[in-house]
């Protein structure tokens, strides 16, 4: 029964908010992605959740991008939010609400705060002068330069002197360094936290200019219109302001105030763990419970921008493989607080190898299994019915435990690392229990349907462990097992063993996931970072976004016509064609081919795909399981449309042909010679 929503803890989860100077990149598209995989799992833990993302629309950056565009600074920001929203529907982000810095809600609630602060002496007038930074919007001490430059972003600084209203951060630094003290969790990771008190708390914290006069785009100082009020009041009280704070109707803020997380990255924690707590302790507002600052996402040259022409588009990523091969990637391949690299060859590996291979290809030989041993009908679970089951069940209990334990310290790529060793254990039970072997014992018949049961239940588990990482493939996963969104996807049913029920019909359908042509997609990547377009786009099209599976495949020996009197080869020319021991996990009729089936073959250490002329000859059902020598040496060449890597053997005689064939106890993988 689901608990009422009046009555479900919160959790408030917000992002920083972005400034729309500029197109967003894989950078923000991360931070995003984050803070939405949170926000799913907390859902999905019975949490009544409340997640913002937002954009900070004021400033002399965003008035001179204005003017250069030819357009009011109000006509800019709008057209770069439009695109915003639409990279963020792209991303399947469900936040819940979407703070404009210019909305009037938000305009209104910061001129009462600079208000309340400026009449209880928080805030007094006075003059500023020293180095500022308007990309950055910062101001900086003559010692703080590097090398003359902004110590931020490395962009030249210029001399400011004015009048300014200042906030009175010296008065709450004893305070501030207290509450770090009291709880070392406010600001994490550690790293964040010791640089914070070190090189800027301890060396002492100086008052801090509020406003601007030689700009007019932003919230005017009630009653004082010459000044601008400045970015540290107007943009970080946005986590206030979105919950109705200063309103007629707080109840919001109520509700869910203080947030729970505050999500940002790194650059960006100073303001977030200095400046926005000492405003609230001004305030008499609670803190926020946690600020995470997480790392970058860097390329092998450094930093992206766009000089360099390595910016990474996420929406050309998402266009050509699939969201969820985008979200996993980023989940997977960046140590949540450290920083990670992006290449063409890293997001390719993990599509094929992690996506592809172990997820995508667990799927199918299961569902190809049950449909050919059991109609596909899904048979009772028989607790130990074979050795290796008491093994797989605690590595998947160890990572279920795991997944929990990492969620709530918002290390997303340790959570994936541990369902991705219940998917490698549970691909190691099929090669243990070989249910093609099995399959040929009558008196073995129920222990291979509890085999199978093992594997779907398997696959279930962790299918609903996915759900805040992955927004399309766990329902592709319940479709083919049979399975309705509802109670067998609930979160709860992780914890326990043997819920999905006997007489479950499976229903096989194409491969969740494509396998890539690496050299044509690292190509094609590196080309989109640039602007350019690879030669090898024309040649081979986008594959499928969690389409047909595109897996490296093999031409098919038995299309070839029966060739006489070959030229004599001698024994080295022999000895540089592999032969190797493979398996069919999986086949299926290529598309508008009459005579090619395309099969799954697990070589022991790699598994790929072969296309073979066969198809006139077995059926996909009859290739399942059956061993085969493969050529695994071949150049690559396509076939209809598929990337082709081998060949197996068969032995052909006019409309007569026979697989080329090895013993069963032969392990996958062993040299044929």
């Amino acid at each position: 029964m689901s608990t009422p929503q009046s009555e479900k803890k919160t959790f408030y989860l917000t992002t920083p908010i972005y400034y729309p100077s500029d197109k967003l990149h894989i950078g923000h598209a991360y931070s995003t992605t984050a803070g939405d995989v949170m926000a799913r799992y907390k859902r999905l833990r019975g949490f009544d959740v409340r997640y913002l993302t937002g954009t900070d629309e004021h400033g002399q950056k965003i008035e001179r991008k204005a003017q250069e565009a030819g357009k009011t600074p109000q006509e800019f920001v709008d057209d770069i939010v439009v695109g915003i929203k639409e990279l963020w529907k792209k991303l399947d982000i469900t936040y819940d609400d979407f703070i404009r810095t210019t909305e009037p809600r938000h305009k209104q609630a910061v001129e009462k705060i600079f208000t309340k602060l400026k009449d209880q002496g928080d805030i007094y007038l006075g003059h500023y002068e020293g180095w500022y930074c308007t990309p950055c919007e910062s101001f900086f001490l003559e010692n703080k330069l590097d090398n003359g430059s902004c110590p931020d972003c490395g962009r030249p600084v210029e001399w400011v002197k004015e009048e300014s209203y200042f906030f009175r951060l010296s008065k709450y630094a004893d305070r501030l360094v207290k509450h770090y003290e009291e709880h070392p969790e406010f600001l994490t990771p550690e790293a964040r936290r010791n640089e914070m008190i070190n090189n800027f708390i301890k060396p002492g914290l100086e008052d801090l200019a509020v406003s601007r006069t030689t700009f007019d785009w932003g919230i005017k100082v009630p009653g004082d219109p010459k000044h601008v009020i400045y970015v540290w009041i107007d943009a970080l009280s946005n986590y206030i302001t979105a919950l109705g704070y200063g309103s007629d109707d707080d109840s919001l803020y109520r509700k869910y105030w203080p947030a729970d997380v505050h999500l940002m990255a790194k650059e960006i924690v100073r303001f977030h763990s200095i400046i926005w707590p000492c405003m609230l302790m001004a305030l008499d507002i609670p803190l926020p419970k946690r600020v995470i600052g997480h790392g970058w996402i860097l390329m092998k040259d450094g930093k992206m921008s766009k000089s360099k022409g390595n910016v990474v588009d996420p929406v050309t990523l998402i266009d050509r493989y699939g969201l969820d091969a985008l979200r996993y990637f980023l989940m997977r391949d960046v140590p949540f607080g450290s920083d990670g690299t992006f290449t063409p060859e890293s997001f390719v590996e993990r599509v094929n190898y992690d996506l592809a291979n172990d997820l995508g290809n667990l799927l199918s030989r299961t569902v190809a299994m049950i449909e050919k041993y059991f109609g596909g009908e899904v048979q009772p679970y028989i607790e130990g019915a074979t050795e290796f089951d008491k093994d797989l069940l605690e590595t998947i209990r160890a990572s279920v435990a795991k997944v929990e334990e990492s969620m709530e310290n918002m290390e997303f790529s340790v959570a994936l690392s541990a369902i991705w060793q219940s998917i490698s254990r549970t691909n190691k039970y099929i090669d243990e229990t070989a249910p093609w072997v099995l399959a040929k014992d009558e008196n073995k018949r129920a222990t291979l349907g509890s085999v199978l049961y093992v594997l779907a239940e398997s696959l279930r588990i962790s299918s609903v462990l996915l759900q805040p990482f992955l927004t399309q493939a766990p329902k592709k996963i319940w479709a083919q097992l049979g399975i309705a969104e509802g109670e067998l996807t609930a979160w709860d049913t992780v914890h326990a063993f043997g819920t999905l029920p006997s007489g479950t019909r499976v229903t096989k359908g194409e491969a969740i996931f494509p396998r890539l042509e690496a050299d044509v997609e690292i190509a094609y990547i590196a080309a989109s970072m640039t602007g350019g377009t690879p030669a090898a786009q024309e040649e081979a099209p986008a594959p499928a976004a969690e389409g047909s599976q595109a897996a490296p495949a093999a031409p098919a020996a038995a299309d070839a016509e029966e060739v006489e009197h070959l030229p004599e080869i001698s024994i080295d020319d022999f000895f540089k064609v592999e032969l190797r021991v493979a398996q069919v996990i999986a086949a299926e009729p290529v598309k508008k081919a009459d005579k090619l089936l395309k099969l799954q073959l697990d070589l022991g250490d790699e598994q790929r795909q072969v296309v073979s002329g066969i198809a006139k000859f077995y059926t996909p059902e009859q290739m399942v399981g059956r061993k085969v020598i493969c050529v695994t040496n071949l150049k690559p060449v396509k076939l209809r449309g598929e990337l082709s890597q081998g060949m197996i053997l068969a032995a052909s005689k006019g409309d007569q042909l026979t697989l080329a064939t090895v013993a069963e106890d032969l392990p996958n993988g062993a040299i044929v010679k």
